[in-house]
C-alpha cells in the first residue's frame, strides 16, 4: 500500500478519534481510530525502510559495475 495508505489510515484514525461524536455500543470508535493511526505509521516506517534498503542495493550494484577489472597478475619468470 505504501505512503498513501499510510497516510489515508493515519486520516481516517484521526477521523474516528477526534471528530467523531457518536457512541455505538459495538465498537469503541477511540481506540480504533488509535489502532488505525498506529497501524498508518507503522505502513509509513516499513516503507521508507525498505525504500532505504532498496536504494542502498541499487547503489552497490551500481558502484561495482563501475570499477575497473583487477590489473593482470605481474609475470613470473
Amino acid at each position: 500500500m505504501g505512503i498513501g495508505g499510510g497516510i489515508f489510515l493515519i486520516a481516517v484514525g484521526a477521523v474516528l478519534t477526534f471528530a467523531m461524536q457518536i457512541d455505538p455500543w459495538w465498537i469503541d470508535l477511540r481506540a480504533a481510530g488509535v489502532i488505525l493511526m498506529l497501524s498508518g505509521g507503522a505502513m509509513l516506517l516499513v516503507t521508507i525502510w525498505y525504500w532505504q534498503e532498496r536504494r542502498r542495493r541499487v547503489h552497490r550494484q551500481i558502484v561495482q559495475e563501475r570499477r575497473p577489472p583487477p590489473p593482470p597478475p605481474p609475470p613470473s619468470g
